[in-house]
């Protein structure tokens, strides 16, 4: 058990230390696309700037897409890697609530937000079930085949891609023992991120 959760525990460090990569990288990226100055200076330099004020780590649409895959895929591939190696029946904790805490921990780092989203089947957390328009949308889009779906509402770009369900996602989520049909079940992954103004007229193709 303690080798288990010391292997789980260097799947987290791996993740984390490759996002804390990716999220200085980032934000120089947003500094030199930007040149910004800081938003209390503005503030105090302008009393309006505060209603105009953009997102902490706001990018171009451009390299935000970019961003929302590369988190997509980082996730997705550790979720199957836990799954595969490091989870066994009721002896640790679920992979997808363990990332949750990864999600956590980006958000805290970049700003960058990502959560699970019900689509083929029935949510295990009900903070996971689809809420807004868009993800309502989403959850129909994914649950027919799509494997992307994504809007851009004037301050961030969010992405929802599909994540295949195992037999394993399938069995705990509609319940041993069960009969289940063939079809392929999806859950979504869920990523936002902050762009800058002149990046919401670019709608997503």
């Amino acid at each position: 058990m303690a080798r288990s959760w010391f292997r789980t525990g260097c799947v987290w460090v791996c993740v984390l230390g490759l996002f804390g990569v990716a999220a200085c990288g980032w934000q120089d990226a947003a500094a030199k696309e930007t040149d910004e100055v800081s938003p209390a200076a503005e503030a105090s330099a302008n009393p309006t700037a505060a209603a105009d004020e953009e997102p902490t780590g706001a990018v171009p649409l451009a390299i935000a897409k970019d961003r929302a895959k590369l988190m997509h895929d980082i996730y997705s591939a550790t979720l199957d890697v836990m799954h595969e190696r490091y989870f066994h029946a009721n002896r640790a904790v679920l992979p997808a609530r363990a990332l949750e805490d990864v999600f956590a921990e980006i958000r805290h780092q970049s700003q960058a937000e990502a959560k699970w989203l019900a689509v083929s089947l029935k949510a295990m957390n009900i903070n996971n079930e689809p809420k807004s328009d868009f993800e309502k949308r989403a959850a129909k889009e994914i649950a027919s085949g799509k494997s992307i779906w994504e809007e851009v509402d004037g301050t961030h770009y969010r992405r929802v891609g599909a994540i295949p369900l195992g037999n394993g996602c399938v069995n705990c989520h509609a319940g041993f023992g069960r009969e289940h049909t063939q079809t392929p079940k999806f859950a979504g992954l869920v990523i936002s991120l902050p762009i800058v103004k002149e990046a919401a007229a670019d709608q997503p193709d």
